[in-house]
């Protein structure tokens, strides 16, 4: 039986972020602020507002308020009291929490719809049915993107992401619990041997030692840091030993036999890729009972060791 672990501690910092502005400031413009009319609203809708990584959450609704064919600001708008910037594209702040600076560090909001990073303005994007909306808000310093998350679970495995379904695929030597959690959830899944890298339109879940999955490219990402992955955790080369980092990219303690890791990356438009990892078969093995929601809830991502589950980041000294 997993414990779960929660940090707290204070936010380190509070500004604005300007990544995915160029280019959308007019499409956001023709719809910011808006729903999008007449229509049936989307149902089984689930909105999460939340800060640093999640350790703390300020609101969440399983009915929010919903009118007509929402976008992702509209139903914030709807639900909280909100300020925008950008021509009402982007948020500023969220029941009177605004992006700045504090201790010298940045943050501001970002959201996730099923477990995958916005990547437009959330005046542009339509809700659709079972979406899952994670507004976070938290220290930028890092990385300026966390492309996905796994707090979300079931998604994107239930309903996918952009109101489309994708195919699941399992990938490893044995990933008995994995599968069947993710049937249990109502998600069928393939089941095949680690591949290439291919299927950018497959949601993969990589199942094994570090050492034998690092040569995903998506996977590998993770070595490279959050800047590269925006996991804040990291493999030694030989798979051997897993580092925690706290939001300012600084390794809090790390894990050697018997540590595992669920997390989620990205590359570019593709699917995300899960991993259920760790530096050894025990590790696989915590990491795939960590793979539930009970477990992953409201979490970026997880690190296993002696039967307790770590949230990601890890809070600093």
């Amino acid at each position: 039986m997993i414990r779960t672990a929660r940090r707290t501690g204070p936010l380190s910092g509070l500004t604005a972020r300007f990544s995915m502005l160029a280019g959308l400031l007019g499409a956001a413009g023709c719809v910011a602020g808006c729903g999008l009319g007449a229509g049936a609203p989307p149902t089984g809708v689930h909105v999460l507002v939340t800060r640093n990584f999640g350790a703390r959450v300020l609101h969440e609704a399983a009915h929010p308020k919903v009118a007509g064919q929402e976008t992702v600001m509209r139903l914030l708008e709807r639900n909280y009291t909100v300020t925008t910037r950008y021509g009402g594209g982007f948020v500023q702040s969220i029941d009177g929490l605004a992006e700045g600076r504090e201790s010298g560090q940045p943050a501001d909001w970002f959201y996730y719809v099923n477990g995958v990073e916005g990547t437009a303005g959330a005046a542009a994007i339509h809700v659709h049915g079972g979406d899952h909306i994670w507004w976070d808000f938290h220290d930028w310093s890092q990385t300026q993107s966390v492309p996905a998350v796994v707090g979300a679970f079931p998604e994107p495995f239930l309903n996918g992401w952009t109101g489309k379904r994708l195919p699941v695929r399992v990938e490893c030597a044995g990933g008995a619990t994995v599968t069947q959690r993710l049937q249990a959830a109502g998600v069928p899944a393939a089941v095949s041997a680690i591949g290439p890298g291919e299927g950018s339109e497959t949601l993969r879940v990589l199942v094994g030692p570090w050492h034998e999955i690092d040569h995903d490219p998506t996977a590998a990402q993770i070595e490279a840091g959050p800047k590269a992955s925006g996991v804040y955790a990291t493999f030694s080369d030989d798979g051997a030993r897993l580092s925690l980092l706290d939001e300012g990219g600084g390794v809090v303690r790390t894990l050697a036999a018997g540590a595992g890791l669920v997390a989620a990356t990205r590359q570019g438009r593709d699917a995300p890729v899960w991993v259920v990892t760790g530096t050894d078969e025990t590790g696989v093995a915590l990491a795939a009972s960590a793979f539930r929601q009970a477990t992953l809830h409201d979490r970026f991502a997880v690190a296993l060791t002696g039967g307790v589950a770590l949230a990601l980041p890890e809070a600093g000294a």
